[in-house]
């Protein structure tokens, strides 16, 4: 692997979010202080503790991983979408480098501004509630494989992506609302049993389930089980990127 390709790519990313740092870094992280505010002093003040931690300290790995999701896929549809847009990806395609060394320098630094991001929220929560980490590898393990997965899938929708519409259809409309609908606000045995069956189906669940285990030792599943499913989607977004760059969908003219 050509590192120093790898690395000029890299560093144009993450100079690039330098240069819009309000919307890159500080939006995000206030975004969700709000959350901790609104979330954890109005429902907080009626639901004191679920399984034993209080709703504030509850819903920090819930808020971190909504976050963490929305950037990543952000920062790398973005990144590699206005390439796209302007031609200049065709530079980089012609440049001697090969794909996964295009794919490495665009979701690296894709997923290096989230992981920046989470570890700010993950100190800025401890301003508003106490929590603990029982399982500090694991809980870096999950960050690192979650930034890396997203901002695989980010990289696919900038690639499928033809217009801003579309860019921001699948974060909105797919995104949010799975990771809303996951867990990241309450634990799923607090659902009727029926409710609690049809949440499964939602992939977001293990993933935050997971993270929340790193914390407190608690989880709605088996954090092997959401370490296999984080690992299932890393594996299914590296075949459809290499799909991408065998065929060239969306990146040859």
């Amino acid at each position: 692997m050509n590192l120093e390709s790898v690395k000029t790519l890299y560093r144009a990313e993450m100079a690039r979010s330098l240069r819009t740092v309000l919307q890159s870094i500080v939006s995000p992280v206030l975004s969700t202080s709000l959350y901790f505010v609104v979330f954890g002093s109005a429902i907080g003040s009626r639901i004191s503790e679920v399984d034993g931690i209080s709703y504030g300290a509850f819903i920090v790995p819930g808020l971190i991983m909504l976050m963490l999701l929305t950037q990543s896929v952000s920062n790398a549809s973005f990144g590699i979408f206005f390439p796209r847009f302007s031609g200049t990806v065709y530079e980089v395609l012609s440049a001697p480098m090969s794909y996964w060394e295009v794919v490495a320098g665009y979701v690296g630094a894709a997923a290096s501004k989230s992981l920046i991001l989470g570890v700010i929220v993950l100190i800025t929560a401890r301003l508003f509630v106490p929590y603990s980490i029982e399982h500090p590898v694991m809980m870096a393990l999950f960050l690192v494989l979650t930034a890396a997965t997203f901002s695989l899938l980010g990289f696919i929708i900038g690639t499928w992506a033809d217009g801003f519409e579309k860019l921001q259809l699948v974060p909105l409309l797919v995104i949010t609302p799975l990771t809303f609908l996951g867990g990241t606000f309450y634990s799923i045995d607090m659902l009727p049993p029926f409710w609690q069956a049809v949440t499964l189906a939602n992939p977001v669940v293990y993933l935050i389930s997971g993270f929340r285990w790193s914390f407190y030792g608690i989880s709605d599943v088996s954090p092997l089980i959401s370490l296999g499913m984080i690992v299932l989607f890393l594996a299914a977004a590296l075949t459809v990127v290499a799909w991408i760059f065998r065929t060239g969908y969306r990146l040859k003219p």
